[in-house]
């Protein structure tokens, strides 16, 4: 069983930036392809950014450019680093862990593990 702890999550005027981390524990860190979701309110669950164990990025196309993930395997933590923060960058984002071939790297259903979530809001 894997266990996800976000941090970094706050309140940042537009045009900031934020830095999120995600500590893990349980399981073999290395293994796990990981990565970052956001939900707004009324809104689905939409990708951020993942990682592949190879350290393989990919991103939404809503964030691409601003936005960078990344993993120290050392550590056990991945890093979602936050550029030029928009008004619409406002929800709560989840970490999450997924084995490997588990399928899409977009979709929910591909990751096991979730973390509570931590709120990043961004005023304009």
């Amino acid at each position: 069983q894997v266990q996800l702890v976000e941090s970094g999550g706050g309140l940042v005027q537009a045009g900031g930036s934020l830095r999120l981390s995600c500590a893990a524990s349980g399981g073999t860190f290395s293994n796990y392809r990981m990565g970052w979701f956001r939900q707004a309110p009324g809104k689905a669950r939409d990708i951020v950014a993942a990682i592949r164990s190879g350290a393989t990025t990919y991103y939404g196309d809503s964030v691409k450019g601003r936005f960078t993930i990344s993993r120290d395997n050392a550590k056990n933590t991945v890093y979602l680093q936050m550029l030029s923060l928009k008004p619409e960058d406002t929800a709560v984002y989840y970490c999450v862990a997924g084995v490997p071939l588990s399928g899409s790297l977009y979709s929910t259903g591909s990751y096991q593990y979730w973390g509570q979530g931590t709120q990043v809001t961004v005023s304009s």
